[in-house]
């Protein structure tokens, strides 16, 4: 063995005496108390399914050229004049025509950036090949017709305290078990809301993204035999079947789906709005869609709502107003009525008193308004600009606040406002449960506020007496720039005791009941690592909810008995 080289000897010797340093001021010791660390389980990555799509062929644009470097082309030095003239002649048609094409070019660019006002159908909204379109037609097809149900404005209404305790010891019961059961990536870009099918044979959700993108999620459905996912393990790989829609158009943000509304009395059929200012319908039994409304002068439409019946509608938009159409009439008037002078983020029909309106707005206010009140109002009181011919065909009768305010004031329009609430900082939603008496709210200023408004208040034509809420919880509600504002949703379910679903900033769906107690806080890190900002529950069966994300990835929450794309 060769000698130890001085360097090496001098090394030794100063570990040594470090050892023995640290060992002397009891580090070692310290060191080994403390234990070693247990680290984090991250998320399972998912495996996203593998989309073949064929690669658009790219049109050649006519490139731009200058007067200055055409006229420089070589010239025979023998050229005469009136040869000269005919090349100058030939070398201007062929600038024109390079112009022109280039023009052409610019306003088909133009006419691509444009929303889409067409009736058209689902091969050309989809992504997906004629097969695939073909399998979501077989799947809609077994759905069942089913009506939209509405609850018993007295019904959950105990005296008793105990009674209330037992209805919300039995909704824990049901969902505070439930697990992550199956997750896609249903959308491409962020989730904006979503909608959960009454269906209950099947799990059928869809999303709406940021880019006007409906995804339609069968979060259940067994995998495909020639799946070449099969290889990755179940909790790992992409759940159920989906299918994307291009429904708004362009494909950016200002087309971001605001609305999910499934039909009230055909669930064959719902409806979108979008930021791009139209409203569409979509049937999956014709495989048709069509627009239903759209605002001429580029106003924002933030939200929908329809009552039971369902031949109308209600639009907010962002400049304050809302609007009623007809819908059993394609070229019906409408009426828009300016009730807030700032944008309203939320409208909300009153299931079982379909008269009774909800708006929340940037105002920063919770109003209530009888819209029976509101379609009174004489056309006689408007000027004659307040009366447009929409392009869609409509006529459109715009009432503004002073007219309303005039009107509300007369006999006539007595008991038009019923009542409001101003929040600390921008109402972001406002919606009635399914027994139409109380509201949930949420608001920029970190606070869930409930209401509880008696039958009898809503009889007469006076204000409602009290519009205090009666519960408040704290909330995270920042949600910032990347993530879709939270929104409290009620549980649909008219024969579940009221309970709503909200998503939280440390990536839970939390689920609260009507007298605002936190019923479970459903999470999963091993799942989970973003914020579930949009969530929605199902119409008919307590033990199920879902929720999706900034990243266009969706969530089931179910028993976990069912099992993996069971």
């Amino acid at each position: 063995m060769p000698a130890k080289s001085q360097y090496e000897l001098d090394r030794e010797a100063n570990i040594a005496k470090n050892r023995a340093l640290f060992e002397d001021l009891g580090l070692k010791d310290a060191v080994a108390s403390l234990g070693a660390s247990k680290p984090k389980t991250a998320a399972k990555p998912l495996q996203t399914k593998k989309v073949k799509r064929e690669r658009p062929e790219v049109e050649i644009q006519p490139r731009r050229q200058s007067r200055r470097l055409l006229s420089k082309n070589h010239v025979d030095p023998n050229e005469t004049p009136e040869e000269r003239k005919i090349r100058e002649e030939l070398q201007l048609k062929e600038q024109q025509r390079l112009e022109e094409e280039r023009l052409e070019a610019e306003e088909k660019a133009r006419q691509a950036k444009r929303p889409r006002h067409d009736t058209l159908n689902f091969k050309t909204l989809a992504e997906a090949e004629p097969q695939e379109m073909s399998k979501l037609s077989t799947a809609m097809q077994s759905v069942a017709q089913v009506s939209r149900r509405v609850g018993d404005p007295e019904a959950f209404t105990f005296s008793e305290e105990s009674k209330h305790e037992a209805e919300v010891k039995s909704l824990r019961d049901k969902v505070r078990n439930l697990k992550v059961v199956s997750r896609a990536k249903v959308t491409i870009n962020r989730v904006y809301c979503a909608a959960y099918h009454p269906e209950v044979t099947k799990d059928l959700i869809f999303f709406g993204d940021k880019h006007g993108q409906l995804g339609i999620w069968d979060a259940r459905a067994p995998p495909d035999e020639d799946d070449e996912d099969n290889d990755i393990p179940p909790e790992n790989r992409e759940g159920g079947k989906y299918w994307r829609l291009q429904l708004h158009w362009p494909d950016s943000p200002k087309s971001s789906i605001s609305t999910i509304k499934i039909d009230p009395i055909d669930s064959h059929n719902l409806y979108t709005s979008s930021y791009d200012c139209t409203i569409r319908s979509t049937s999956f039994v014709s495989g048709i869609s069509r627009e239903v409304y759209a605002t001429d002068d580029g106003v924002l439409i933030s939200s929908i709502d329809l009552p039971p019946h369902g031949h109308e509608m209600w639009v907010s938009d962002g400049a304050g107003g809302v609007t009623h159409l007809d819908l059993r009439e394609d070229k019906a008037h409408a009426r828009r009525y300016t009730l807030s002078e700032a944008k309203i983020g939320s409208i909300s029909v009153n299931p079982t008193r379909p008269n009774f309106l909800l708006t929340a707005s940037n105002s920063r206010f919770l109003k209530i308004w009888d819209t029976r009140k509101l379609q009174n109002i004489p056309i006689s009181l408007l000027e004659k600009d307040a009366v447009t011919k929409q392009e869609s065909g409509r006529k459109l009768y715009d009432f503004d606040s002073a007219t309303i305010e005039k009107h509300f004031e007369s006999q006539k329009g007595r008991g038009g406002f019923r009542g409001e609430f101003k929040h600390d900082k921008s109402a972001s939603s406002s919606y009635w449960d399914p027994r139409g008496r109380q509201i949930v709210s949420t608001s920029y200023d970190d606070r869930i506020r409930i209401w509880d408004i008696d039958s009898s208040a809503f009889e007469n034509d006076t204000p409602f007496p009290n519009m205090k809420p009666f519960c408040q919880i704290k909330h995270n509600c920042q949600t910032g720039k990347w993530l879709t504002i939270l929104r409290a949703q009620w549980s649909p379910n008219p024969d579940a005791y009221p309970h709503f679903t909200v998503g939280n900033m440390n990536h839970s769906l939390d689920i609260y009941s009507a007298k605002g107690e936190l019923v479970t806080q459903l999470s999963d890190p091993t799942m989970i690592s973003a914020v579930q900002a949009v969530t929605c529950s199902h119409p008919s069966i307590i033990e199920r909810a879902a929720s999706g994300s900034a990243s266009g990835k969706c969530i089931l929450w179910a028993p976990k008995s069912i099992g993996w794309n069971s």
